[in-house]
């Protein structure tokens, strides 16, 4: 059955690949996006996840266009690194108002048309360095821990609605963002990876798009690592 999916950031690196993964199944796909070109072939809104009324608009845009939304891929998200007795409050709060906040705020609209249909599925992308830390990315592993607590929670909420509220953990993927990583750090993420390779953005999709499914109907509250071994143990 085709569903209407929201893939915030959808327009590029890892939400482009689920944004055309959940196209190539037939479902009615909406990329939320901040100004930047979209997919062809997919329904493009303007969506700054830091402002409610532009959540708003957009999922009023979605809703008006393609039906009630059934599946919210929270992918949008930012990061702003620096060591720790450097990092600006400015900088903590803006990635945490992007990645966290900004998830809270598309879940909270999302939400209403799925407990009105009686079925949902949230899906935050998180991170490794949500559940390791990370050098320099005191920011950014929090946002990314934060997912966690709220998908845990949302479950305890939510799943007797039958809407389900997961966390996908990549680790490093072969995007555009991580291309900028210097060399030096990607050799030391590469010889910590046990599978010997980085992920491509499909690895990433297939996941949440299983997520998404009906068979993945009883999985809710979990964490999914998506990093060839990287983050065993945590």
């Amino acid at each position: 059955m085709a569903r209407t999916v929201v893939v915030t950031g959808g327009n590029r690196g890892i939400g482009l690949a689920t944004a055309q993964a959940f196209s190539r199944q037939g479902d009615r796909v909406a990329v939320a996006h901040r100004g930047r070109e979209f997919p062809d072939g997919m329904f493009g809104v303007r969506c700054d996840v830091r402002d409610a009324a532009s959540v708003d608009a957009a999922f009023d845009e979605v809703e008006a266009e393609l039906g009630p939304v059934e599946v919210l891929v929270a992918n949008a998200g930012i990061i702003d690194d620096g060591p720790f007795p450097q990092l600006t409050e400015a900088q903590f709060g803006r990635v945490l108002d992007t990645n966290l906040t900004g998830a809270f705020r598309c879940a909270s609209r999302a939400s209403h048309s799925m407990l009105r249909g009686g079925w949902g599925r949230l899906i935050f992308l998180s991170s490794v360095v949500g559940l390791t830390g990370s050098h320099s990315q005191v920011n950014y592993a929090a946002s990314k821990a934060g997912l966690v607590g709220m998908a845990r929670s949302l479950t305890r909420e939510l799943a007797s609605r039958n809407i389900t509220a997961n966390v996908v953990a990549p680790g490093p993927v072969e995007t555009e963002q991580f291309a900028a990583v210097p060399d030096e750090r990607r050799a030391e993420f590469h010889r910590a990876i046990p599978a010997g390779r980085f992920a491509q953005p499909d690895d990433v999709a297939g996941v949440v798009t299983w997520l998404a499914g009906d068979t993945a109907s009883y999985v809710s509250g979990a964490i999914i690592p998506v990093d060839g071994g990287l983050s065993m143990g945590h």
